[in-house]
């Protein structure tokens, strides 16, 4: 077992293998390249969200990806750990940090299961990420255009922005989380989740 829960045994980054034909990501998507690449990395960020969920964390996976190669990988691991900052983007760009020897990540794309709270979104922007890809909007706290808009503002960095990618699967981990959250007793002495935690699509109105 890799006893770093948050990152690949090995320095080396992992390199994805390319999509085989006929598979579901590259079904509608064989003329955008961009797209079955998103989906591809998306679709990693959403396994490790599904450990998070497994370990009973707010499901919120991470990727670094630079020159098709992932650099870095994190899941939430806030309850866990007991710190605020442990988001999955804040985990994974410490990581891609360290392998690169540098803040700076230069031509590195942070996808992640859910848009970016504004701690996050200000930690891509300090990193100057190059771009970041999100799944599920998140109404409540997403500063990638759904609260606030980070890059809207006069920063030093902006970084461009993809959202929605494999948005149905990142909203349902969601959904399904705190849906079992609600049916079952809390046992043990963390804070219990606050509904004011949920995006949207995950809050009893929305059910």
């Amino acid at each position: 077992m890799n006893p770093d829960p948050h990152t690949f045994p090995s320095d080396a980054p992992e390199k994805i293998p390319p999509v085989p034909p006929g598979s579901t990501e590259s079904t509608g998507a064989e003329n955008d390249a961009q797209t079955v690449q998103d989906m591809r990395f998306m679709r990693r960020a959403l396994a490790l969200a599904q450990e998070a969920a497994e370990e009973d964390e707010v499901p919120v996976g991470a990727v670094i990806v630079r020159d098709g190669c992932i650099l870095a990988a994190a899941r939430n691991t806030r309850e866990t750990s007991r710190c605020a900052t442990h988001h999955a983007e804040i985990l994974a760009i410490e990581e891609a940090c360290r392998k690169l020897g540098g803040w700076r990540l230069p031509g590195c794309t942070l996808y992640v299961t859910l848009e970016p709270c504004p701690m996050c979104a200000g930690a891509a922007v300090n990193a100057r990420i190059e771009r970041v890809v999100f799944g599920a909007r998140d109404p409540r706290a997403g500063a990638c255009g759904s609260v606030l808009d980070i890059c809207a503002l006069p920063l030093n960095h902006r970084f461009e922005t993809t959202g929605g990618v494999c948005a149905e699967e990142c909203r349902s981990i969601l959904t399904d989380y705190f849906r079992g959250k609600r049916k079952k007793p809390v046992h043990d002495t963390r804070d219990p989740v606050s509904t004011t935690d949920l995006p949207a699509e995950a809050s009893p109105s929305a059910m």
